[in-house]
């Protein structure tokens, strides 16, 4: 199965953007869109969260490029596959 969430560490370009984000984590929130659950949580690269202003929120649909893929082994694709089968079954 081709997976849709990508691994921790993967940097991306978001459409409209300008500058590199990492990915850091996944299923996140906002006090603001409660509601909303984004499929990434990323920071600025290559320099990474300096202040809490400076976490990204956004979804794999915003993805314009992919720059590098983060580092994957047979646990992470493992938790990954979890990933998708729990967002797809609450969405």
């Amino acid at each position: 199965m081709e997976q849709k969430y990508l691994p921790i560490g993967t940097v991306v370009l978001l459409k409209g953007g300008t500058r590199k984000v990492m990915i850091t984590g996944f299923c996140a929130v906002t006090e603001a869109k409660k509601n909303k659950v984004f499929d990434y949580r990323g920071c600025p690269f290559p320099e990474g969260v300096l202040e809490s202003s400076g976490v990204a929120l956004f979804d794999h649909d915003q993805i314009q490029e992919i720059c590098h893929i983060g580092y994957k082994n047979d646990e992470s694709i493992d938790f990954l596959d979890k990933l998708e089968i729990i967002t797809k079954a609450h969405k």
